[in-house]
């Protein structure tokens, strides 16, 4: 192999997705995704059985991602890895494979902070933001607003200071009886609804951070008081409930985003995480980039969920600036700004 010729494999555990890439010179040749449908009938995410999950997938999901890259594991020069945050047990068996390869084959240790990483999921294909660029980062534990400097330095000017975005959706999806995932089952049912039917209220914190528990709270009571007036007021007006709630889930996100384009003078905009998944949000962002006259960026589906090139691609950057890890280093449940 020519020593210019760099070779990272990404492993992501730190939910319920298996997840293993290789990224080539900054390029990604495989990304491979292992979901776990055990969770569903539980309407919700299990952290015992994620991690055994994790312990089943992890060798044959990494196997098929060298063998669909053409490499093994000689080729590999370094492992990364998600270190946190995510649930602990799940992210204990990803560091301890990892930990397993690099001391079998004697190469670097990278741990990527799990967040970071998907705002790395804008380095995979063109186009790329110049940096600084702002990100809109939501997913279903976080919600932030972060300016980014370099592949390494990264401001967080938000965040949400309870529930995240993600977690309101599926939230409100368990309210509605709806299956697990729900947030992508909101998405589908509001597409044939009327986003002003309802109105919901969102949060006037300050400055550029959010707050997702009043409207969780809002909506609990609305469905309550709904259903008492009708047994069949959900079934009856499903699509339009779903498109009034991402209407305001929407709007929110996207006034506090406006607001914080005002304030920095930025206007190369990208967003991330597995709610950049979101049909109305990538829609509506790219229209108000138009209208405000910003260069808008959106990772490919791909890479906006729980994946392991974004931990390949921001450990390609992190093995280029030598940020490696000793092996006595932790996973980490909790993220705290």
């Amino acid at each position: 192999m020519s020593k210019l010729r760099k070779v990272i494999l990404g492993i992501e555990t730190s939910c319920d997705d298996t997840a293993a890439a290789v990224c080539i010179n900054g390029q990604i040749f495989s990304n491979i995704v292992a979901d776990q449908d055990v969770h569903r009938q539980y309407g919700g995410v299990v952290p015992e059985l994620a991690s055994r999950a994790h312990l089943q997938h992890i060798v044959p999901v990494v196997d098929q991602a060298l063998k669909t890259a053409k490499v093994t594991m000689d080729d590999i020069d370094a492992v990364a890895y998600t270190q946190g945050p995510g649930l602990l047990g799940s992210l204990l068996v990803g560091s301890t494979f990892a930990r397993g390869i690099t001391l079998s084959l004697s190469r670097p240790l990278i741990g990527v902070n799990h967040l970071q990483a998907h705002v790395s999921a804008h380095y995979i294909d063109e186009p790329i933001p110049p940096f600084p660029f702002l990100c809109l980062l939501v997913s279903g534990g976080h919600t932030q607003i972060i300016r980014v400097d370099s592949h390494s330095e990264m401001e967080i000017l938000g965040t949400t200071l309870d529930d995240a975005a993600g977690e309101a959706f599926d939230k409100a999806a368990k309210i509605l009886g709806l299956d697990y995932p729900g947030g992508p089952i909101i998405d589908q049912h509001a597409k044939a609804g009327n986003a002003l039917a309802y109105k919901f209220p969102d949060s006037r914190v300050g400055a550029l951070d959010f707050s997702f528990s009043g409207l969780k709270t809002a909506f609990l009571y609305f469905i309550k008081d709904g259903r008492k007036k009708d047994p069949g007021f959900v079934e009856s007006n499903l699509e339009d409930i779903c498109a009034s709630l991402e209407h305001t889930i929407v709007s929110y996100l996207l006034r506090k985003l406006e607001q914080a384009v005002e304030e920095t003078g930025i206007k190369h905009v990208g967003i991330a995480g597995g709610v950049s998944a979101n049909s109305l949000l990538r829609s509506r962002f790219t229209a108000l980039g138009k209208q405000k006259g910003w260069r808008t960026y959106i990772p490919a589906f791909e890479y906006c969920t729980d994946n392991a090139a974004m931990i390949a691609t921001s450990g390609y950057y992190q093995y280029l600036s030598e940020d490696f890890q000793s092996l006595d280093s932790v996973p980490f449940a909790r993220y705290d700004n």
